[in-house]
């Protein structure tokens, strides 16, 4: 099974788990501090709240979940075959969670990734080493670097 993920900066983790909890009448999968996420039936949704002050409200990123690994290294090839710039993350923490992942940027800076879940994990993560400028393409990707993940200058679940 595939799904779209939809990461969202969010000022209160608490009301917005309350929100989600009750718009998508289902509760948080994963709830850590700072972090929760969804596993939403229908639509088929994976829905991360990620508590980033000042930013709430905005898109941290967005994604597509994946069964597998070879499902990633998939795209992988396919996106370098359309020549996308890509980052891959291979047995990456990110989001309590250990994962393989891939990353693409477009034109207007929105952050994509293609990824797939290996296993829980207690630690939140590092952000990506994500830079690039691929001006044949009109991709830019951003080139912040933090020692966290996903926050509002450098996403990452």
């Amino acid at each position: 099974m595939s799904r779209v993920q939809l990461a969202l900066n969010v000022s209160d983790l608490e009301s917005s788990i309350a929100f989600y909890s009750k718009l998508f009448n289902t509760a948080p999968a994963k709830v850590k501090p700072g972090y929760a996420n969804f596993a939403i039936a229908e639509p088929a949704l994976k829905l991360v709240l990620l508590e980033n002050s000042g930013v709430g409200g905005t898109i941290n990123h967005l994604g597509v979940e994946v069964d597998s690994s070879d499902a990633v290294h998939g795209e992988i090839a396919r996106l370098t075959g359309e020549g996308l710039f890509t980052e891959e993350q291979i047995d990456t923490t990110c989001c309590f969670a250990t994962q393989d992942k891939v990353w693409v940027g477009a034109p207007d800076g929105e952050r994509w990734e293609v990824y797939t879940v290996l296993s829980d994990s207690d630690t939140f993560g590092e952000a990506p080493n994500l830079a690039a400028d691929d001006s044949d393409l009109g991709l830019t990707q951003s080139s912040h670097k933090s020692s966290e993940c996903c926050t509002a200058t450098s996403p990452c679940c």
